[in-house]
């Protein structure tokens, strides 16, 4: 199911893989909201293409920027945070991973096992074999995510995703799109609670 399909009144949930603030989200979600936004995989180096942004990761702020996400991460009592070698790492094919997974209903299970593995047990997702681990954990076989993440369809869906979120006016991952209202950052989830409730 593609976000377009779901209506504008249904929650969505736009995030990217490689980013640590989409994990934090990702992890809290289904603790904080009422209702299960849909899960939409987005490029965020898509996004940053339109508006000239970059990770944070790459700026001078990256060792301020990781020891907040580890405070926030022990604050919410999730599992201490473990960067993964080069982090920020290209995550182009667990991206289209989790748009295949999301073809097949296990969009929530595949992006979590893959959150976990690259921020909780340090993992590189550039490299397809922890990709393809964390599509084990949901029981999707390597072989066909292989095959998934090759096809046109899924490298279409996933760019058509992307531009469908840029053009909703996110800017940014994690966001969590209400109607109109976008709430954006891992710390904006109890003000989408509000709204939803």
């Amino acid at each position: 199911m593609h976000a377009a399909d779901g209506g504008r009144d249904a929650p969505v949930f736009y995030y990217d893989l490689g980013s640590p603030y989409s994990y934090l989200a990702a992890e809290r979600m289904h603790h904080v909201l009422a209702s299960v936004p849909l899960w939409q995989p987005i490029l965020l180096g898509g996004i940053w293409k339109e508006t000239g942004g970059r990770s944070w990761g790459t700026t001078e702020r990256r060792a301020e920027g990781m020891a907040e996400i580890e405070r926030r991460a022990a604050g919410y009592g999730l599992m201490p945070v473990r960067w993964p070698d080069g982090w920020p790492n290209n995550t182009l094919a667990a991206m289209r991973a989790a748009v295949f997974a999301q073809q097949a209903g296990r969009a929530v299970a595949f992006s979590l096992a893959a959150f976990r593995q690259a921020f909780a047990a340090g993992r590189d997702l550039s490299d397809v074999d922890n990709v393809l681990i964390a599509a084990a954990a949901c029981e999707l076989h390597p072989k066909a995510v292989l095959k998934g993440i090759e096809l046109q369809s899924t490298k279409d869906r996933l760019r058509a995703a992307t531009a469908e979120a840029y053009g909703r006016g996110v800017r940014g991952v994690p966001t969590l799109a209400i109607g109109e209202a976008l709430f954006y950052g891992d710390d904006q989830l109890e003000a989408a609670a509000e709204a939803l409730a």
